[in-house]
Parts: structure tokens; C-alpha cells; sequence
């Protein structure tokens, strides 16, 4: 089973981006991607008597969506509510009557914040009260509220509840009930849709239609094109231009977002607010390549300073981590640290120690409360390999421990179990662990290298400390083969790459990921279950039953002779 190096063509994404001459800004560009949505609204403006709840995204312009989301529709025409004959109550009616109380002329209306009850059902005339001041349930044709905002006002949100369930609402008691005109839109999160699916009782049948918006399209569905008109559409409300060249590091950033080489992000604020910064750095209103350069830079340097006191701790040798040599026992796995506005890589040293025991093989992050579920799953699983290889006829005779060095916080998370793998195995056949080659993978109970998350920041990180310390062109990283369509690399990475000054290794199996790093194949089982003696599974098989009690005995004259021609004892 053989590991393969990574092309340097594959590190970033590659993309057939268009003439900026071809693109033009349109408000329905703002909609890309958002079919379930359409769909969803597009029913809504048809059916009777349905409401919907739009599930929105962090980083989504939600103001400009909802104009696209409107316009897209096209607007009603105007209706009137009118007082029927004595008696009759009210309709909704296309002319205007002798008692016409209000029309609803408004396309929509956004509520947020401090919502009041008058805001939605309106108010009578404090002069006369026969004269009705419409609310947002008359005045307009679809009514977008927030979600949130609703939910932290109890009466308010069972006024909405029961006015979409029933159809009208009560203004006062001398007055007849209200037809709900409006077409109510709740807008929130996929959490609070959940939650009041579950347990509001009139919530399903009062909003049964669903519009889940995406953060992101895939470049197998939509074209370069079809985004580029959306980057210019951002550009265009911003009164910002698009040069040429300010495509590629758009889209490259774009692609970064949504951690995959064939898919583009679509958080709107995050995108707009990088082209106004870029528009000040380069002092004008037209963006080019080199002004959204210096502009991620600067956002860079602005969110980094964790980053850069950790830098620090390294070049200090405060953190003991070497990038050379070669170690038993000792691995530098990758971490990503997130402090919420920014993500960064930094490097872990990973150490195993085995001793005679029985069996066990302890996670000291997570005796010593530093370690969370997932990670001592990603260790329970660790162990099961273990025992699938060597432990299918015998119990081990071994304890192992494993632990991050120099780590005072939590652990979670099992990327790092590949890593921990192959630091045991290390440990056990007493072979050196090269330095310079770093280490990422889940792994399954079959040795199976399963995909990670933030690969692109953790090889960047481990890249960072070896690039400041020298590259030797012996360093780089392994990753799982399945994470390298997600790879969107800096570009001083790539170069390297390129010099063969560091390396990337793609791996599917444990077994590759072993070869790599000792310098050693892994082997295969022979018919009576033995791996060979000079393998790495061979020379760990052989300690397995030292610590058994079972040491290789020399052979004795005629037990060679007996051996050689193959007869049993």
C-alpha cells in the first residue's frame, strides 16, 4: 500500500473565471444558489392560508435577500379592507368600498428588535375610533419578522401563532375580527424552527412552509459565472467596481470560506465588508487583485495575535516541538484553535510510553479532564485497531499511555487519532518517528484514514514553524486523501511544495501513514498470521509477545535441521 505525494496543482482550486465585462449586477444574483427557498416562497405567494419560516444564515445579508426574495415575486396588486354590510364583518377586496378602512399598497415589511403589539395589528384612531391605523398583518403583502425577536415576547409571539392559524386577528372588542391579509415570513435559525415544530402546537399547520437558505453553491451545479455576477451585485450596493483582476483572490477567498475546492461561499456581510476595506486600502472605487491582497492580509495581521504569541512560545523554545531528527515514541500532530472570528494551525507533540500491563491503552487528556468525548472515542477506536491486528488470538500483555505534551486546556476532537496510532506504534516496535513530517487523520476500527476539518490551517501552522526555523526539504505533513478537495493553500506553501522544499502525503490507511514516517513498510500477514521479521507490524508483533512472556528462543541444532526441512515437533 503505497502513500502518494501531493501535486503542487492540487493545493489550491482552479477556477475558469470570467470577463468582468460580462458580468453585470442584478438584485435576483443575491438569490443564487437559494432554489429550496424559491420554491418555498413562490408556494407561499399561491397558496391560502400558509405561512413560512425562512431559516437563514450567519453571514447572509438578510435585509437584501429579502428585497431579492420580494422583487423576484413581483408585487400584488393593491387590496382594501373594506366593512361589509351591517353586521357582515370585513374583507380584503380589489376596490376600494364606501367603508374602506385601509388598503395594503406596502411590497413587505422586516421587523426586528423591540417588535410592539400595535406594530402588527395596527391601532384605532385616538380622536375617533372608527378610523383603523393598519399594522404590518394589513399593510403590506408578505410580512417578514424575526424569529428571535418574536420568541423573547411571549403575547406576541401567540398574537402571530393564532393569527396565521386562524386567519384573522382581533384589534379591539367593539371591533369585528381582522382578515389576515399579509403573508407572514418568520425568520431565524434552524434550532428555533425545530424547537417550535416540536412544541408549538399551531406552529405546523400554521407555517408548513420551510426555506432553508445555503451559505454556499458548488461549482458542479453553477458556473463561474453565475458567481461572478453575484460578486459584482455585492460590489454594485457598495458602489464599488470589479477590475479583472480582482477575481482570482475573490474566489480563491471565496473557496476558502466553504473549505472546498468546488464550492464557493455565500456569506454576503463578510464578502461585502472585505471589498470596502479593500476599496480603502487601494483608495479607490474600483477593487483590484492587489488591493483584496492587501486587504486579507491586514484582516490577517489584525485577528492574529493569539497566533503570534504562540509563534513566539515555539521560537522561544517555551514548547518543546522539534521539526528534526528522528524520535520514538514521539509525533507532532495539528490542531486548529478557533477563536471565533479567526482559525488558526499549530502543531502538538504527541507522545505514547508503553510498559507490560494489560491491555489497556490510557488517555491521560481524558483522566486528567482535558479531554472531551470525541477525542476519547477517536482513542476507544484507536485501541479497537489495535486489537484488530494483534489482539484477534490473545489478550495484550501491554499498557500504553498517550498524551499531548505541554497542553493545558481541553482536547476534543478525533483528528489527531492517526497521529496517536502511529506514536504507539512507534512505541511499541522501538522504531524512530521522523520530526519533520507532521501528522492529521481520524481513523476507523479497519485503519481506515477518514477526512478532518481545518486542514488548510493546520498544515499552514506546521508549515509556519518549519519555514522560520529552515526548511530542510524533508518536512511536511500527512493528510487523508479525502481532504485534498478541500485544500486552498497560501501561497508560500504551494512554492515550497513546488522547490520540493516540504511535502504533502495523501494516505488512505494506517499502514501508509506508518511507512512514511518510519521509513518502514508496514507488512502483511503470512498464512500462519506472522508478519515479517524486518516489517514495522513484525517487529511490534515480536515485543507484543516479549511483554506475553513469550520471548524468541535461540533454536537449538536440531530444532534448524527440523525447521529447515519443514517438519513439526
Amino acid at each position: 500500500m503505497i502513500a502518494h505525494s501531493i501535486d503542487a496543482a492540487a493545493l489550491s482550486p482552479q477556477f475558469n473565471l470570467p470577463q468582468v465585462d460580462q458580468l453585470k449586477p442584478n438584485l435576483h444574483s443575491r438569490l443564487l444558489g437559494q432554489e429550496r427557498t424559491l420554491d418555498a416562497f413562490n408556494l407561499l405567494a399561491r397558496a391560502s392560508g400558509q405561512h413560512m419560516y425562512l431559516s437563514d444564515q450567519s453571514g447572509i445579508d438578510r435585509l437584501a435577500l429579502i428585497s431579492a426574495l420580494v422583487d423576484y415575486q413581483g408585487h400584488r396588486p393593491t387590496q382594501y379592507l373594506n366593512r361589509l354590510a351591517p353586521d357582515a364583518g370585513l374583507a380584503w377586496q380589489a376596490e376600494a368600498g364606501d367603508e374602506c378602512l385601509c388598503s395594503a399598497s406596502k411590497p413587505y415589511r422586516y421587523l426586528s428588535g423591540a417588535i410592539k403589539r400595535r406594530d402588527l395589528v395596527g391601532h384605532l384612531d385616538t380622536h375617533n375610533p372608527n378610523v383603523y391605523h393598519p399594522g404590518a398583518m394589513a399593510d403590506c403583502d408578505y410580512l417578514f419578522i424575526c424569529a428571535e425577536s418574536l420568541w423573547k415576547r411571549e403575547a406576541l409571539w401567540e398574537l402571530v401563532m393564532e393569527a396565521a392559524h386562524r386567519g384573522e386577528y382581533q384589534l379591539h372588542s367593539g371591533w369585528p375580527a381582522i382578515p389576515l391579509y399579509s403573508k407572514i415570513i418568520l425568520v431565524g435559525s434552524s434550532t428555533l424552527y425545530s424547537i417550535s415544530y416540536l412544541e408549538e402546537r399551531n406552529f405546523p399547520a400554521a407555517f408548513p412552509l420551510l426555506g432553508e437558505l445555503v451559505d454556499e453553491i458548488d461549482l458542479n451545479e453553477f458556473s463561474e459565472l453565475d458567481y461572478g455576477n453575484y460578486l459584482v451585485e455585492l460590489a454594485d450596493a457598495n458602489q464599488l467596481t470589479l477590475e479583472q483582476s480582482a477575481l482570482a483572490p475573490l474566489f480563491n477567498h471565496s473557496a476558502r470560506l466553504a473549505e472546498h475546492q468546488h464550492h464557493l461561499s455565500l456569506e454576503t456581510q463578510g464578502i461585502s465588508q472585505l471589498m470596502v476595506q479593500a476599496s480603502l486600502y487601494g483608495k479607490s472605487k474600483q477593487l483590484t487583485g492587489e488591493c483584496i491582497s492587501i486587504a486579507l492580509a491586514r484582516h490577517q495581521a489584525r485577528h492574529n495575535a493569539s497566533q503570534s504569541l504562540s509563534a513566539q512560545s515555539f521560537d522561544d523554545n517555551f514548547i518543546n516541538l522539534p521539526t528534526q531528527g528522528a524520535m520514538i515514541g514521539q509525533i507532532n500532530g495539528l490542531t486548529v484553535l478557533d477563536a471565533a472570528e479567526y482559525t488558526y494551525g499549530e502543531p502538538a507533540r504527541i507522545t505514547a510510553a508503553v510498559h507490560y500491563g494489560d491491555g489497556e491503552v490510557a488517555d491521560i487528556e481524558r483522566k486528567s479532564e482535558l479531554g472531551g468525548n470525541i477525542h476519547a472515542k477517536g482513542l476507544m477506536i484507536l485501541t479497537s485497531c489495535l486489537y484488530r491486528i494483534f489482539g484477534k488470538d490473545a489478550p495484550l500483555h501491554l499498557n500504553a499511555n498517550i498524551v499531548f505534551e505541554q497542553s493545558y486546556q481541553e482536547i476534543d476532537g478525533d483528528s489527531a487519532s492517526l497521529a496517536e496510532y502511529c506514536a504507539l506504534m512507534s512505541a511499541i516496535a522501538e522504531q524512530p518517528i521522523e520530526q519533520g513530517i507532521a501528522a492529521t487523520g481520524a481513523i476507523d476500527q479497519f485503519g481506515q484514514v477518514q477526512a478532518i476539518g481545518g486542514v488548510n490551517e493546520k498544515i499552514e501552522g506546521f508549515f509556519d514553524l518549519c519555514q522560520r526555523r529552515g526548511l530542510t526539504g524533508n518536512q511536511g505533513v500527512i493528510i487523508p486523501a479525502s481532504n485534498v478537495q478541500q485544500l486552498n493553500l497560501t501561497p508560500a506553501v504551494i512554492d515550497a511544495v513546488k522547490k520540493k522544499k516540504f511535502h504533502l502525503y495523501q494516505v488512505e490507511h494506517t499502514d501508509q501513514a506508518v511507512a512514511i514516517l518510519m521509513n518502514k513498510p508496514a507488512g502483511s500477514r503470512d498464512d500462519n498470521g506472522q508478519f515479517p521479521e524486518e516489517s514495522l507490524y513484525g517487529m511490534v508483533q515480536a515485543r507484543l509477545e516479549g511483554l506475553a512472556g513469550y520471548p524468541d528462543e535461540e533454536r537449538s541444532f536440531f530444532a534448524n535441521l527440523l525447521h529447515k526441512l519443514k517438519i513439526s515437533s
